[in-house]
């Protein structure tokens, strides 16, 4: 099992789970958007794509069957674990 990191340093197509996310470092107005959008502690995932340059904002994320974009500042306050891609049988 590899080691805990934050979202904004998740690989490039890397599946994980949400194993932590630190509310304070958010607005209380943008914590109940990405909650609305699914993203909450035990949430699977998957890092689809990243800005271009040295910002690397915004973040595109695979949750369920959803395409989601959220910012860097917000991907650095969610703690992932990363998973091992499960083959379809």
């Amino acid at each position: 099992m590899q080691t805990p990191t934050t979202l904004d340093q998740l690989s490039l197509n890397q599946n994980a789970e949400i194993v932590g996310i630190d509310w304070g470092a958010i607005s209380d107005a943008e914590g109940r958007r990405l909650r609305a959008l699914g993203i909450d502690e035990g949430v699977s995932l998957e890092k689809l794509h990243q800005g271009m340059f040295g910002l690397k904002d915004p973040i595109a994320l695979k949750v369920g069957r959803m395409m989601i974009a959220v910012r860097k500042a917000h991907a650095q306050a969610i703690s992932v674990q990363p998973v091992a891609a499960s083959i379809a049988a």
